[in-house]
């Protein structure tokens, strides 16, 4: 850790996010976006209804804590099991996470895609869900690895795509997760 890391974690833990907006602190860069518009909102609340709340919390804006990185993604919904973790703080352990859900915007498929789907494989989450509205998909990620090797980066080895309306087995949940309500964005 440098003393530049040390001051950027200092101002992100101290931001103070304009309304509207949302801030994220990823590989040690604080990263802002605008809030969430009504198709992704809607897509969020969809699966959120979906998780049975019996045995599970699906929390949204919920920050992660990364083992090993200085990051503190805020995925779009986080699903653990209750009980799992001291439920206060400000930080959930990624390794308690069963499922993260990144609902895709223009300004972050890259993210979505490339960095947060290696940083959620380096935090051990056993599935990530990057649900698609530009191109009507959900590709879902499993069997988190990060084998050491310098070779290769963390990732997922399994991974699926499946259209919007196409129902998706979530084995960790022990569900299957129905997309027909999802809507893509307008041509």
């Amino acid at each position: 850790m440098t003393a530049v890391d040390d001051r950027v974690i200092r101002i992100f833990e101290n931001l103070e996010v304009p309304e509207g907006f949302k801030a994220e602190l990823i590989r040690g860069e604080i990263v802002m976006m605008a809030g969430p518009d009504m198709v992704h909102n809607l897509i969020v609340a969809a699966i959120q209804h979906q998780i049975p709340y019996a045995a599970w919390r699906a929390l949204q804006t919920q920050d992660l804590t990364i083992p090993g990185d200085r990051s503190e993604p805020q995925p779009d919904l986080v699903v653990f099991e209750r009980g799992a973790v001291e439920e206060s703080g400000r930080l959930l352990p990624a390794p308690a996470v069963k499922l993260a859900v990144e609902v895709v915007f223009k300004t972050s498929v890259d993210r979505d895609y490339r960095t947060k789907r290696r940083m959620y494989a380096e935090g051990a989450i056993q599935a990530y869900l990057i649900v698609d509205p530009i191109e009507s998909v959900c590709t879902l990620l499993t069997e988190p690895s990060d084998d050491g090797a310098l070779s290769r980066l963390p990732d997922y080895r399994s991974e699926r795509t499946s259209r919007f309306g196409d129902p998706i087995p979530i084995d960790v949940l022990g569900l299957t997760l129905d997309t027909a309500d999802f809507q893509g964005y307008a041509a």
